[in-house]
């Protein structure tokens, strides 16, 4: 499991790894059932204080992507698929605000946009 942490960054440390973490499963490069590294592995990998794994697994186990036992460790944990639909939305939602928002500033309009998006959308990948 790659994780990147940016000390430039606004973002909390462990908000990194959680997003990072949470966009694995979302995408299904980690499935359920799957280990994640012991929070004192990923502590020294990524040169950063137990205490921020803790928090990122913690937030991870609150919002539903893991589950840890004590002695075992911490698993990615069944996904419920409305739920996941629900997450991948969001992301879009986001990106589609981020594109209208550059859209806007550069008076493209809507209906360019809405080419952009179908030519994107039905593009062989």
């Amino acid at each position: 499991m790659k994780i990147l942490i940016s000390n430039s960054s606004k973002e909390p440390i462990y908000n990194q790894i959680s997003a990072q973490i949470k966009d694995m499963i979302i995408k299904g490069e980690l499935k359920a059932g799957d280990p994640l590294p012991s929070m004192r592995f990923l502590a020294k990998e990524l040169r950063i204080s137990v205490i921020t794994t803790k928090r990122a697994y913690e937030e991870l186990e609150r919002d539903g992507f893991i589950e840890s036992y004590t002695g075992r460790g911490s698993f990615v944990k069944e996904q419920n698929q409305n739920f996941l639909k629900e997450a991948i939305l969001k992301d879009i939602e986001s990106a589609l605000m981020d594109a209208c928002n550059k859209a806007k500033k550069g008076k493209i309009s809507y209906n360019e946009l809405e080419d952009i998006l179908k030519i994107i959308y039905y593009s062989e990948e």
